[in-house]
């Protein structure tokens, strides 16, 4: 389910303090976040933000393709591992 318009997008705190420092000194360095569940805004175009996967914080470069979207969108949890353990079953039953 969407967060209402009246609310607006959900941005945690610390995150949006940490932009709006860098921005200010015009410096583009990365930025650490747990916070998978804050949405990409204009003022994050061109910071590169290292998003938790819950192993290893995995970096994403924000472009002006991704505004509007979610960060943990685009950091998977889970690897998909084949559910054939290996190609030697295709060949037997031929």
């Amino acid at each position: 389910m969407t967060r209402s318009f009246r609310k607006g997008p959900f941005i945690a705190y610390h995150l949006l303090q940490k932009v709006e420092q860098l921005n200010k000194k015009g410096t583009k360095n990365s930025i650490k976040t747990w916070s998978r569940s804050s949405m990409i805004i204009p003022a994050m175009i061109g910071h590169t933000i290292s998003v938790y996967n819950g192993k290893k914080h995995i970096p994403i470069f924000i472009s002006e393709q991704i505004i509007g979207h979610k960060l943990g969108e685009f950091v998977p949890t889970r690897n998909f591992r084949s559910h054939i353990k290996s190609s030697d079953r295709r060949i037997k039953n031929k």
